[in-house]
């Protein structure tokens, strides 16, 4: 039974440190299926666990720069009142009813990852260098440099197209703080969302907080990897405390569960540096149908019978 918690518990860090996000959604059926713990209480020991894997992932990231801890910390913050929600509605479901919704949400992690696509390889914080030509350049307005390329003062002429040049830089703007405004709502929604699923089921959420920085934010997929590890970390331990008292768990599983899982958490850094970021995905895409299948047999047989 160690032999299993272990081994367990440092594949779920793997994928957790390795892909930001998904690992955790194995952990309920691992405790269920495979070390015979109820549902809910697989559920918030899945809290304690996948948190302390995230916060270890969360400092490895953090040393290389990859984390955003404003947005970061804002994203989790905003699913704090969510999770607890959810836990409220996870004490009241019929366990097997719990499961199936389980295997629901595994498959659409599973859709989830394999629509995601890989990130552009560009810094976030690139941006078009100024012009350095002392030659002219066409736009709105033509700099005349005086012949023999002396750095005088060269004069300026306006050409008649400055009214609608500022006018359309000026629209630019409105569109761009509209996109900005755009992204906060989605950021917002996002994390109430996420914020439920980690008090209902017990999971970070990774699967769906990636894409929404990588899409919302513009994150390059290192950056949205560490990220998603703070918010899981946030979002794990609001829901966590709304179940102290609540919920008894065993302690002798969950240590050694956890600490496996924190130093898989730990190797996933490199694992993902090592291993082309497609076949990980791909991989633990067949894994999420496999398990969704599964939970969903065992689950809607149990209902029937």
């Amino acid at each position: 039974m160690l032999f299993a918690t272990l081994a367990l518990g440092l594949l779920i860090g793997l994928a957790l440190g390795a892909l930001g996000g998904g690992g955790s959604i194995l952990t309920v059926p691992a405790l269920v299926y495979l070390l015979g713990e109820p549902a809910r209480t697989a559920t918030t020991e899945s809290l304690v666990i996948v948190g302390v894997a995230a916060v270890a992932g969360t400092m490895a990231h953090a040393r290389t720069g990859t984390v955003r801890w404003g947005p970061g910390l804002a994203f989790g913050l905003t699913g704090a009142a969510a999770s607890y929600a959810g836990t409220a509605v996870n004490g009241r479901i019929d366990p097997n009813v719990l499961l199936l919704g389980f295997a629901a949400l595994m498959l659409a992690a599973g859709v989830a990852m394999t629509a995601r696509r890989p990130a552009p390889s560009v810094p976030e914080h690139e941006a078009i260098p100024p012009q350095t030509s002392r030659t002219a350049s066409p736009g709105p307005y033509l700099g005349l440099v005086p012949e023999g390329g002396s750095t005088a003062v060269a004069t300026v002429v306006r050409t008649p197209t400055q009214a609608s040049d500022t006018a359309v830089a000026a629209g630019r703007g409105r569109r761009a703080a509209d996109r900005r405004a755009d992204g906060t709502v989605m950021i917002a929604l996002a994390g109430l969302a996420v914020g439920f699923l980690t008090g209902f089921f017990g999971v970070g959420g990774g699967f769906l907080i990636v894409p929404a920085l990588v899409m919302v934010l513009g994150y390059r997929m290192p950056v949205a990897v560490g990220t998603s590890l703070l918010i899981i970390a946030v979002n794990s331990a609001a829901a966590l405390s709304a179940r102290v008292g609540h919920v008894t768990v065993h302690w002798s599983l969950l240590v050694p569960f956890a600490l496996a899982a924190l130093a898989g958490s730990l190797a996933g850094r490199r694992v993902a540096d090592a291993v082309p970021a497609v076949a990980l995905s791909k991989a633990f895409t067949v894994m999420l149908f496999a398990v969704a299948g599964y939970t969903a047999l065992r689950s809607g047989l149990a209902l029937i019978g």
